[in-house]
Parts: structure tokens; sequence; C-alpha cells
């Protein structure tokens, strides 16, 4: 579970609630039909955007943004390491045997203990990388849609509550209850936009950077085993892929 995420998103609708709160309370804050233009009209335009599978599968990707676990480079590396030693005691066929969990280090394992030439095996293995950023991105691309259009139903749905409003100017005590509902579906929007849609976008962009670059290490970790690499020189190769920090943890 990311922690971060969660504590993000709920320090944020803590700190709106509060300041409501301690105004004038929530239930000037709630109003249906405002809800329906927002919430509504936001999805019914992602549908537009997108084909429905991928609308609806956003939802899942959606749950990585706070249960999906960011890949541990050095734990990688050391697999590695593993590998490389056991490659250059017995050789490239010995590979086949070991048991690998992931399955993009397992694929490459397995094309190098078959003696695929290292052209092939870069070629697929960066097919990989690139097909996953792919698919990570039309994930991403549906929760930027959802914030972009969010605050523009806000705006519409404002413009028809001053609509109604002008309407009934006869009556002069009607037209700051009636504002005040008009400038909800603007808050609505902003809301769901900044605090939920935007930041998982950016949230998801993150999770498939940090994929791409276990990837590219796991891609140059098996090309230094194809060609035979010394295990120490593998190590110093793969270590370039961390931070200062995080490289005394990978020996």
């Amino acid at each position: 579970m990311d922690i971060g995420t969660i504590i993000g998103m709920i320090g944020a609708m803590g700190l709106i609630l509060g300041a409501i709160v301690m105004g004038s309370g929530l239930g000037g804050f709630v109003d249906v039909p405002s809800v329906a233009i927002v919430v509504g009209g936001t999805i019914a335009v992602a549908f537009v955007m997108f084909p429905i599978k991928t609308v609806l599968s956003s939802i899942k990707v959606a749950m990585k943004c706070f249960f999906a676990k960011a890949p541990d480079p050095v734990d990688t590396i050391q697999q590695i390491i593993s590998l490389a030693e056991k490659a250059r005691k017995e050789s490239l066929v010995a590979l086949e045997k070991v048991s690998v969990d992931d399955p993009y280090l397992k694929r490459g394992i397995q094309l190098v203990a078959d003696g695929t030439e290292e052209s092939l095996v870069r070629s697929v293995m960066e097919i990989d990388i690139s097909i996953m950023k792919q698919r990570h991105r039309r994930g991403q691309e549906v929760f930027k849609g959802l914030g972009t259009f969010a605050p523009a139903f806000g705006m519409i749905g404002t413009l028809v509550g001053l609509v109604q409003m002008l309407q009934n100017l006869s009556d002069p005590a009607s037209i700051g209850p009636a504002m005040a509902v008009a400038l909800l579906t603007t808050f609505y929007g902003a809301v769901l936009a900044n605090v939920f849609f935007l930041p998982m976008a950016k949230r998801l962009e993150e999770r498939s950077n940090e994929e791409a670059h276990n990837m590219e290490l796991t891609m140059e970790g098996v090309l230094s085993i194809l060609n035979g690499d010394h295990p120490s020189i593998v190590r110093e190769k793969l270590e370039s892929f961390l931070s200062p920090n995080l490289r005394s943890a990978s020996k």
C-alpha cells in the first residue's frame, strides 16, 4: 500500500472539509444537481474520448496508485548477479533450470539459455519495454482527460445556475442562495481534478517510469550475462542505474 498517496489525498480533503466546517458547515456545499453535472458529465465525456474497455479498466488501473509495489532495483541487481555467477561457473544453458519470479527477467534469461543472438535479445526486451509504456500511457491519459474536463463541466454547471438565477431576478432574496449553488459545480470540478484525477495521472506516470527503469536495468544485466561478463563487472554496470545512497545496499 502506498501510504504517501493515501496520506496526501486524505490530507487534502481533510483541509478542504475542515475549512468548510469551520465556516458555514457542510450542508451548504451539498447539491445533487451539481454533482450530477460534474461527475456524470465528466464520466460521459470519458466514454467519448476513449474506448469503453479502456474507461472500465481505468478503475483497476487506479488501484495501482494505492496498492502497486514499486520494483526494488537492489533486489533485481542481486538476483542478476546470482545468475551471472551461475552462468560463469556452469554455462548459459544451466540458467534454463533456474527459477525466476520476475516474468521480464525470466524471458530474458530464457532467450540467453536458448543461445539467442545479442541483437535479437535486445530487440525483444526493448519491445517489451515499449509495449509496457504504451499500455500504461492509456491509463494515464484517462485520468488526465478526467482532470481536464471535470473543471470544464464545473464551469458549465455554473453557467446553467447563473442563467437560472437571472431568470428569477424578481425575487432578490433568492439571488444569494442561487449564486452559491451555481458556484458549487465549479468547486466540485476543481476538487475532483486537483485532488484526485490529475495527481493520480501523475502518480501512474511515476509508477510506469519506475517499472521502465527496472526493466532497462534488467535488460542490461541479461545482455551482460550473455556476453560472459564477470559478475563484478555486471555489478558495476548495474549499479550505475542506482542513486549513490543505494549502491552500497546492492553489495
